[in-house]
């Protein structure tokens, strides 16, 4: 392992570059920016870095490989095996904080962020404070805010519901039914985890059939098929996958998953990522997981499914997504988010109306969130010094 970089002089820079948010976009923004001679503070609002990772549920791996998940500057270490498991990857982040020598401040949250005249920025923050900073790093996560399941009766449900963010394991769940809403590779994941740990019965809500593709076959790892993969045009790719994914994984239509149509690239393009068989696969053919229809309604104590069918699980677990929640902290700047809010630019992109202001994380791509955010970073890193010299 190398050597603690050394520190470098950054005591005539009076407005440091503000990064807001400690999870690995944010600490591999700072960390870039560091190794330019850039003046970077990472606010967090949370006691400690890494917050969204410790809030994962317990089970949680990397659906990356090691070698391809590690930021700028520091590998990560080999006892951690090739899927990296949540628990390591906070060590991970504390000892990339360290390793850097990172300037952070927690436990204070910037609601909001302002452009000044002179082209600097003003963020305010909890407890009254006023920052002023040369330029601005949004890393506030892709899974910010939860989101339940929109439906009509929500309100009066008088069942257990609790959002995916709040699961960590399935022994509260022993010997009970429970509902899973949401097969992306949160839901999909809690399925298993909840039938390999007991629940007496385990059923997935499905509105549409989801692209699955094995996390790894014969050593190689779908991550690196998505790197090669990603600048290709989406049609071609959408061709390609279909005999893939006819050769890789089973019909399961027979046990109420049936095969998607063509397009995964361009649901990926829609930010909606295949699901990584970690188990689904061989729990839903073992009758251990059961697809049913989607939620329509809840009514009482019932749920009520798209197929008219009701049923009343003792626990349902909301695996529906998350905002991410930027509207108080950047909505009232002209052209920074788009109708759904989320940022139109990201990495090195400035919006146009709002130079000096960059966004890394809000995108979920088929080449690994941590590699891109380690892109991503050395990127920032290189506009934003550009920037403040020509700020100076």
């Amino acid at each position: 392992m190398p050597g603690v970089p050394a520190a470098p002089d950054m005591s005539t820079q009076p407005r440091p570059v503000y990064v807001i948010g400690g999870g690995p976009g944010g600490l591999a923004a700072a960390a870039a920016l560091r190794a330019r001679g850039v003046r970077a503070v990472v606010v967090e609002k949370s006691d400690e870095v890494g917050a969204s990772w410790r809030r994962h549920y317990d089970r949680l791996h990397l659906h990356t490989t090691r070698r391809l998940s590690a930021l700028p500057g520091l590998a990560m270490p080999r006892r951690f095996g090739r899927w990296v498991a949540r628990e390591n990857v906070v060590r991970y982040l504390e000892k990339y904080a360290e390793f850097h020598g990172l300037e952070i401040v927690t436990g204070v949250e910037v609601t909001r962020i302002e452009r000044e005249a002179d082209g600097g920025w003003t963020l305010h923050a909890s407890g009254g404070r006023v920052l002023t900073a040369g330029a601005v790093v949004v890393a506030t996560g892709f899974n910010h805010t939860p989101v339940l399941p929109d439906r009509p009766g929500l309100d009066g449900y008088t069942g257990r519901l609790l959002h995916a963010a709040d699961y960590r394991n399935p022994q509260p769940y022993a010997g009970q039914d429970v509902l899973v809403v949401g097969v992306g590779n949160t839901g999909a994941e809690i399925a298993v985890d909840l039938a390999e740990g007991g629940a007496a019965r385990v059923r997935l809500a499905v509105r549409t059939a989801p692209h699955i593709v094995r996390r790894s076959t014969a050593g190689w790892p779908a991550q690196r098929t998505g790197i090669l993969v990603r600048r290709l045009p989406v049609r071609l790719v959408d061709r390609l996958c279909v005999p893939v994914a006819k050769a890789s994984v089973p019909d399961l239509s027979a046990y109420g998953l049936p095969r998607p149509g063509p397009g995964l690239y361009s649901r990926v393009k829609e930010g909606a990522i295949p699901v990584q068989d970690v188990g689904l696969i061989e729990a839903v053919r073992a009758g251990r997981v059961e697809p049913v229809a989607a939620v329509e309604a809840f009514d009482g104590a019932e749920v009520v499914l798209a197929d008219g069918s009701r049923i009343t699980p003792d626990a349902v677990v909301a695996a529906t997504g998350y905002r991410r929640a930027l509207e108080g902290l950047v909505g009232h700047l002209d052209g920074v988010l788009d109708e759904r809010g989320r940022p139109r630019t990201h990495g090195a992109d400035t919006p146009a109306q709002a130079p000096g202001l960059y966004f890394t994380g809000f995108t979920n791509p088929i080449s690994g969130m941590l590699r891109e955010l380690a892109l991503d970073a050395e990127k920032i890193a290189k506009a934003v010094q550009r920037h403040l010299r020509r700020a100076a």
